[in-house]
């Protein structure tokens, strides 16, 4: 299911930057302003528009079905619930560190007593 929906938004994604790079430019000197092309006038600026608010719809409405189904998946959590430091049995033990190595290789040294006077 969420494979189709897929599809269909990136056909729907793919469809309006098309109709969107179709459309006049209305800006000032940032090019040529759209010269020829196969539909001249009101009837461009109509269809156009048209068809991009019909995608624009198609595309949040496919978004948000696909979050939707994501979500349905997921079991509510608590944080405080969990404990941070757990481990599960298949999680082999840490190996020690340089800094532990170096503690365990280095023998305490015996306290200093002084010497009993003469």
């Amino acid at each position: 299911m969420m494979s189709v929906l897929i599809v269909i938004h990136l056909l729907v994604v793919i469809a309006l930057v098309g109709v969107v790079l179709l459309q006049r430019s209305e800006g000032g000197a940032l090019g040529t302003g759209g010269g020829g092309g196969f539909m001249t006038g009101r009837g461009q600026a109509n269809a156009l528009s048209r068809a991009t608010a019909i995608l624009g719809g198609l595309f949040f409405a496919s978004a948000l079905l696909m979050s939707i189904i994501a979500g349905w998946n997921r079991t509510p959590r608590s944080i405080i619930d969990e404990t941070g430091s757990s481990k599960t049995s298949t999680e082999k033990p840490a190996e020690p560190n340089l800094l532990d190595q170096l503690k365990g290789s280095a023998a305490p040294a015996a306290p200093e007593t002084p010497a009993p006077p003469k």
